[in-house]
């Protein structure tokens, strides 16, 4: 593989802690300029790649380079060349948001003219125009997020690296994020985000999903929702979901049967022909049904699909 084609080249990359493999032999690449999405619930071994791809853990096993550049002997060339978010933003708190952008500028090795149109040039484009004297301490959680990104971004990375960006921050300003990544991506920058919000999947161009340390599927989100998702999906409401739920997993008809909030995924194939027999079960239980309409396939119910894939030919127990 040409490495001038590849941000990001992981081959059998494994990290141990003792007995427990946290990362297990993992491959992946990660094309330039593109979003590549890390999906995994939490533990499953997200940020322990992400650490071992920035030269902060050394890996047990395996190899890979980022931007050309050897993660384990070339880990500064590296750092000079990426920015790094991480869910906690790192921002410095009693310091207004042309403050935190200054001083981070100055760490990064801008300076003078180039530092002003580079904070400039961030505040108009996270949106924070009018923010600039605020402190970062009294700043709502969407806008300290728009603050830690420009931050990791005012020395024009090549790479971004985004640890869980948008957890605890609400859907719109998850949404506005987004489209600054959109924004970043078109100009070339590649962009590696880790999440456990699925619907997030659907804006990567590439993705992998990990569980327990182990990449269970990778591709565009279309292709892998073609290769995993072996059913189709019945979306149902009902007053009881717990009733409900705990009924038509007794019948051991489906291939899944799960919660999404209050409503209940059914995953099968011909799902349609079950219908009588579903409305019939739940009127029996008394579980109020009050919808049941066949959607598209979310990636979380492909993520759900593709788990229990791996265990039913690892042989293991869900």
């Amino acid at each position: 593989m040409k490495s001038d084609r590849f941000s990001v080249i992981a081959e059998g990359l494994t990290k141990k802690f003792d007995d427990f493999t946290a990362v297990d032999h993992i491959n992946f690449t990660i094309e330039r300029g593109e979003i590549f999405g890390f999906l995994g619930p939490n533990g499953a071994g997200k940020t322990t790649t992400i650490r071992m791809l920035l030269g902060l853990l050394r890996p047990t096993g395996g190899n890979a380079t980022v931007l050309g550049y050897d993660i384990v002997t070339q880990s500064e060339e590296i750092r000079k060349r990426i920015g790094y978010m991480s869910q906690r933003f790192a921002l410095y708190q009693d310091l207004t948001v042309s403050e935190n952008l200054e001083f981070y500028g100055r760490t990064y090795g801008v300076r003078g003219k180039e530092l002003a149109k580079r904070k400039e040039f961030v505040i108009d484009m996270a949106g924070l125009k009018g923010h600039e004297k605020e402190l970062a301490k009294n700043l709502a959680g969407g806008w300290k997020q728009r603050l830690a990104l420009g931050t990791a971004i005012l020395h024009e990375p090549q790479m971004l690296f985004l640890d869980e960006p948008t957890a605890g921050v609400d859907p719109i300003s998850r949404q506005a994020f987004w489209n600054f990544l959109y924004r970043l991506a078109e100009e070339g920058t590649t962009i590696l985000v880790t999440t456990h919000y699925m619907d997030e999947a659907e804006h990567c161009h590439n993705l992998a999903f990990i569980h327990n340390g182990r990449i269970i599927t990778q591709g565009t989100p279309q292709s892998i929702k073609e290769k995993h998702m072996k059913g189709e999906v019945l979306e149902i409401e009902c007053q009881r979901a717990d009733l409900a739920l705990a009924a038509l997993r007794e019948l051991s008809l489906f291939e899944e049967v799960a919660l999404y909030g209050s409503l209940i995924h059914l995953v099968t194939r011909g799902v349609e022909g079950y219908k009588p027999l579903i409305e019939e079960t739940l009127r029996q239980k008394g579980a109020g049904l009050r919808s049941m309409d066949l959607i598209a396939p979310s990636l979380e119910d492909v993520f759900i699909s593709s788990i229990k894939e791996q265990s039913d030919l690892r042989g293991d127990v869900l």
